[in-house]
C-alpha cells in the first residue's frame, strides 16, 4: 500500500453481505489493513478470511471504546479500516465517528460498497 495510504481511517462498505460483493478498493483496503474494527453483530466475519491485520468485533464496544482502538492504530502509523455493512455513506452510523475524529484531528475517507439494492436487482434474474 502506497505511503499516501498510511495515517488514514478507512470506513468501509462491506457490502450487502456476499463476501465476493466488496469493491476491489474495499477488499484492497481489508488485506493492506494494520487494525480493523468490524460491526460483527451485521457483517460476514467471512469477509475478513486471510486478513492479517488486528481484528476487533465492535458488537460489544461502546463508542469511546471504538474511538480509543481507531485513534491508538492511528497514532501507530498502522492503516485503520472501520468496516460496516452495506454502503457506510446510506445507513452506516458513521457522523458520531467521524466527528469524534475530527475533534482528534484525525483523517479519514470514506469507501463506499455495493448497496443492497444493486445486489438485489442483480439477484431477480432479470
Amino acid at each position: 500500500m502506497a505511503e499516501s495510504k498510511r495515517q488514514m481511517v478507512y470506513f468501509v462498505g462491506a457490502g450487502p453481505g456476499d463476501v465476493e460483493l466488496i469493491t476491489v478498493k474495499g477488499r484492497r483496503l481489508l488485506d493492506a489493513a494494520d487494525c480493523i474494527i468490524y460491526a460483527g453483530s451485521l457483517v460476514n466475519p467471512e469477509i475478513l478470511t486471510g486478513c492479517q491485520a488486528e481484528i476487533h468485533d465492535s458488537s460489544g464496544l461502546n463508542l469511546d471504546e471504538i474511538i480509543t482502538i481507531m485513534h491508538t492504530a492511528w497514532q501507530q502509523g498502522g492503516i485503520v479500516v472501520r468496516l460496516h455493512t452495506g454502503d457506510p455513506s446510506i445507513f452506516g452510523a458513521i457522523k458520531e465517528q467521524m466527528a469524534r475524529l475530527d475533534a482528534l484531528d484525525i483523517p479519514y475517507e470514506v469507501i463506499p460498497g455495493v448497496s443492497s439494492a444493486f445486489a438485489a436487482a442483480a439477484n431477480t434474474g432479470s
